[in-house]
């Protein structure tokens, strides 16, 4: 089973290269974060005819937006609020073996201090219940995947410069505390660096600003996908498929895939 996660920045302005996507890699599930449309206009039809039946979204307008599209059929789709806010950030569906849920984390804006900044304490509010919220409805023997974008890189080598972004938002010390304290609820397995070393640069996001962005290679890992105990022994592939950030009018994020073993 291949899922992939991918931060698409407006699932309908790139609706032809998620249908590429789809045919290339042979994916049985795409989670989608930034779909940025209401849902009466989420192109269900176009999806549909390229084979992929199941669908699960919830979006707005021109903000967020999550979505879960499958070949396999999958039961009990959820959508969840969190802190307060109806903005579009979570949902989940169970499949035979596991359950899967969507998130798509808070970027938290620009000045990392939630005296000043309503984002940033927005985002790590968000994260806590998060935490609350696997630990109250699951235990470690659950088993559970949670993929999307995360809008923090926590290890040395998922930003192209640890010493000069500790204090840029997605890199700070308290977001990296608080999404330990989130991936520690369960236990729960961080897929790529499951495959990738720590000691190697790992990136899945790129920004629009950086004009030859591959020469410079100032990328960070935002994008996730976790396993709890029960998944991680059927973890057998890992991809981040960095070519698509050349494709025509790219998302800064490109998708990341995991394989699972029967």
């Amino acid at each position: 089973m291949r899922i992939a996660t991918w931060n698409i920045n407006s699932v309908r302005l790139r609706a032809p290269s998620l249908l590429r996507l789809m045919e290339e890699a042979d994916l049985d599930v795409i989670c989608l974060q930034e779909t940025k449309t209401p849902d009466e206009h989420f192109p269900l039809d176009t999806i549909k005819e390229a084979g992929y039946e199941h669908i699960h979204f919830n979006g707005m307008k021109s903000y967020n937006g999550v979505a879960i599209i499958s070949r396999i059929p999958f039961d009990n789709p959820q959508i969840y609020n969190r802190v307060g806010k109806q903005d579009c950030r979570h949902i989940s569906v169970r499949f035979p073996d596991f359950e899967l849920h969507n998130i798509y984390i808070p970027a938290g804006g620009d000045e990392p201090d939630r005296t000043v900044n309503e984002k940033f304490g927005h985002k790590l509010d968000f994260i806590e219940e998060m935490s609350t919220f696997f630990e109250e409805n699951y235990t470690k023997d659950s088993p559970l995947m949670v993929v999307g974008d995360f809008n923090i890189a926590p290890r040395e080598h998922d930003v192209w410069s640890h010493k000069q972004l500790l204090k840029v938002v997605s890199h700070t010390p308290i977001e990296i505390e608080h999404l330990g304290k989130m991936q520690s609820s369960l236990d729960w397995t961080d897929t790529s660096r499951h495959f990738v070393p720590d000691e190697e640069k790992c990136y899945t996001w790129w920004s629009y600003r950086n004009r030859d962005w591959k020469k410079s290679n100032r990328g960070r890992r935002l994008d996730h996908i976790w396993v709890t105990p029960p998944l991680k022994s059927k973890l057998s592939d890992h991809d981040i498929l960095t070519h698509i950030r050349d494709w025509e009018k790219p998302s800064d994020h490109v998708p990341l895939i995991v394989t699972l073993k029967q």
